[in-house]
């Protein structure tokens, strides 16, 4: 990970308001490239919202919004269309196209470039089948043949199609169960590496997000708490961020990355004899 630089994400004092209702105020976050940085948060606190606002799917109701130097909100739209292809998105339940094959699938936004012709889609379709460890024996099933790790995968090699720099994660292990998603989580690390990928990943799984995250950004109180490092992110003092990492089940995840399992073993000793008595309530 280089976290330094110019990041290649920027959102500034971002508000985002449904009706009365504020999920977002006041919120930032950078990320730099060749990270993975994850997005945490409880329930409410709009991360598949944020995601949404940072590819442009919903517009903030204010702030600002910057991808490789480019402001969302002002591009003319075919620059803003041309943005759009040096990034990738596996939505949370795939989102493939039921009435299409995998083959199909994968290759609409090669389609949708209308500049190559169909046996090269179909030859660099079949290429990201095979990278996301799939065969071509896949390529002709429909959606509803699959199971829920390969749709996962079929959604990936689409999000990978036109070969970005960038990859958004909509809670990518979120219904595998453990040896789906460890082997799911091992190809997003493989992929990173050998793609020179930037990865924003929301996810509540704790293992996967020690197991893939440089950074993790908490949101809470309608903004980004915090964007750190794990083994300084447990070191935050703060209700969320004690539940979700101190408990029982994050020093378990938290235990495969030694640096940040100290952190939290330090964090817990020094914890007040109120916070610790809050987290064991909290855990019974």
């Amino acid at each position: 990970m280089t976290a330094q630089g110019t990041p290649i994400i920027e959102v500034r004092d971002l508000q985002k308001r449904f009706g009365d209702h504020v999920v977002h105020q006041g919120l930032s976050l950078d990320v730099y490239r060749d990270e993975v940085l994850s997005i945490v948060g409880g329930s409410g606190t709009g991360k598949t919202v944020l995601l949404r606002q940072i590819v442009g799917l919903e517009r903030p109701t204010s702030g600002t919004i910057r991808l490789f130097g480019e402001d969302m909100a002002t591009l003319p739209p075919a620059r803003l269309q041309w943005l759009r292809n040096r990034w990738g998105m596996q939505f949370q339940r795939g989102a493939l196209f039921s009435s299409l094959s995998v083959i199909d699938n994968i290759a609409l936004p090669l389609r949708e470039l209308r500049c190559l012709p169909d046996n090269l889609i179909c030859e660099a379709s079949l290429l990201k089948l095979e990278l996301v460890g799939l065969s071509a024996r896949d390529a002709d099933k429909m959606p509803s043949d699959l199971s829920g790790g390969m749709i996962k995968r079929v959604a990936l090699a689409r999000a990978l199609a036109l070969e970005p720099e960038l990859v958004f994660l909509d809670e990518p292990t979120a219904g595998l169960d453990p040896m789906a998603s460890d082997d799911y989580v091992a190809l997003i690390r493989a992929l990173r590496r050998e793609l020179k990928l930037t990865v924003v990943m929301v996810t509540h799984d704790l293992d996967t997000l020690v197991a893939l995250s440089d950074r993790v950004a908490v949101l809470a109180d309608r903004r980004v708490l915090a964007a750190l490092p794990i083994p300084a992110l447990v070191k935050v003092d703060h209700p969320f961020i004690r539940e979700y990492f101190l408990g029982e089940r994050g020093l378990r995840a938290l235990s495969a990355v030694p640096a940040a399992a100290l952190a939290a073993q330090q964090a817990t000793r020094e914890a007040t004899p109120q916070q610790a008595a809050a987290r064991q309530a909290g855990e019974s």
